[in-house]
């Protein structure tokens, strides 16, 4: 029987650890982190604090902490990301 090769550890892009600045590590922890990892855990954050509009689920309503990151009271999903790298570095 021929053994299979296991995927090689994903490293690159999305992957590639990213240390948090430390208005971003107050959700996500301050340790290095997968760019991927970041994104699901701000969005724990924001889901566990009830920070999406309920009227528009798209629309994420910035707590204290949310508003260190993102800089103002509430951003689309789609901005969200675009905030989110300007806190984390390579």
């Amino acid at each position: 029987m021929a053994k299979t090769p296991t995927a090689a550890p994903k490293t690159g892009g999305i992957h590639a650890p990213v240390q948090p600045s430390p208005e971003l590590g107050a959700i996500v922890g301050n340790d290095k982190l997968p760019r991927s990892q970041v994104i699901s855990k701000v969005w724990d954050y924001i889901k566990s604090n009830n920070l999406q509009n309920p009227a528009n689920k798209r629309e994420i309503l910035a707590d204290e902490k949310l508003k260190k990151v993102f800089g103002r009271d509430k951003v689309t999903m789609f901005e969200m990301n675009k905030y989110i790298a300007q806190h984390v570095k390579a």
